[in-house]
């Protein structure tokens, strides 16, 4: 390639995104415990929603995403013409940085939050800061400390992955109060659902005219493999992030499998249930070898160690036992594992296994 065709400033920089592993080479009936997947699956409403849309997927399909934007604002009490729709709430974000940020702009992100805030931004020609959190937790004051006048986004995850931690509704009212005139908010909802009675911020995004929300249909939903998300803001914010999302970035059967699942409302209900007990019990499993976790909550648990060398052999046996968990040293915690909450053989499965390794390593 000619050494004079050059990517835009900060392409360079982006490191690819690495995903949860799927598959243990050599070892089968593997169980994946890696990426914050439903261990339940998708409702079947929308199973066969999406197998109906099939049959025409030769045409093309809605471009304004009417229905299933009026699904969620029936089920969340929310105007649909404040909501956007795209390839999972990675796409929202991608989105806000786009339209919102670029050279010589900044956006912050707390020390353990998603990489893909760091990786929009840098797309975006942004220069990513990062701000420590306290002991795993956002820390308001610290992200109100580090905004200038170039501050343009902060991003903050609530429950946060991979922690699993949250703040209260009044330290985020806190913090969008106290951001410069020129900064949006936006609180990152993926987890939202698994808090009961949460509404991941939606009633902030109605008092205050600097936040977006985003959520997502990969966790709770159970359609990871079909990528929809969604966002709430402001209908000036959502108008602009409308003019460069694609006219056709979803298509019927995501979004007919979208709609059905966030319609039954019972599913939902029985995951969150579920995904409580199980985590609950997998947290005390745990604890009582010796593994400290902060409370999560969201469907996933972060296991700490003492060191480093103990958290990746412990990987290590986990996956030769068949069973895959998440190194999370990319997002500075280089100590633990991450580990979803799968159903109850899975859970008993990782506690057995756990302590199986510490019987003979410690």
């Amino acid at each position: 390639m000619s050494a004079k065709i050059k990517p835009q400033a900060g392409i360079l920089d982006i490191a690819p995104y690495q995903g949860g592993a799927s598959k243990v080479a050599g070892v089968e009936n593997s169980v994946k415990l890696s990426s914050n997947e439903n261990p339940f699956g998708a409702p079947e409403a929308a199973k066969e929603a999406f197998s109906r849309a099939a049959h025409n997927m030769h045409r093309y399909p809605n471009t304004d995403h009417a229905a299933l934007r009026g699904a969620i604002g029936e089920i969340h009490n929310l105007d649909p013409e404040r909501i956007i729709c795209g390839v999972g709430s990675d796409e929202i974000i991608t989105f806000l940085c786009q339209c919102y940020a670029g050279v010589g702009d900044e956006v912050l992100y707390t020390e353990h939050g998603f990489s893909m805030y760091k990786i929009s931004a840098l797309a975006a020609g942004a220069t990513p800061v990062c701000v420590p959190e306290r002991e795993r937790v956002v820390d308001v004051d610290a992200i109100l400390a580090a905004c200038t006048e170039k501050t343009k986004l902060v991003f903050i995850a609530n429950p946060a992955n991979p922690t699993g931690t949250m703040i209260g509704t009044s330290e985020v009212a806190r913090l969008a109060e106290g951001l410069p005139p020129q900064t949006l908010l936006v609180l990152d909802g993926a987890y939202a659902e698994y808090v009961e009675g949460f509404d991941g911020g939606a009633a902030l995004v109605e008092s205050h005219d600097n936040i977006v929300m985003t959520r997502t249909f990969s966790k709770i939903y159970g359609l990871g493999g079909v990528r929809v998300g969604w966002g709430y803001g402001p209908k000036e914010i959502i108008d602009v992030l409308n003019r460069v999302r694609g006219p056709f970035n979803l298509s019927e059967p995501q979004l007919a499998a979208a709609e059905a699942a966030v319609r039954d409302t019972a599913w939902v209900d029985k995951c969150r249930s579920d995904n409580a007990r199980l985590r609950a019990w997998l947290a005390e499993a745990l604890m009582e070898h010796g593994v400290p976790s902060d409370t999560s909550c969201a469907n996933f648990i972060l296991a700490r160690f003492p060191t480093q060398a103990e958290a990746e052999a412990c990987d290590e046996f986990l996956k030769s036992n068949g069973l895959i968990v998440r190194r999370v040293a990319g997002y500075g915690l280089p100590n633990c594992l991450r580990i979803t909450v799968g159903d109850e053989s899975s859970c008993r499965r990782v506690a057995h296994t756990i302590g199986q390794f510490l019987e003979t390593n410690r």
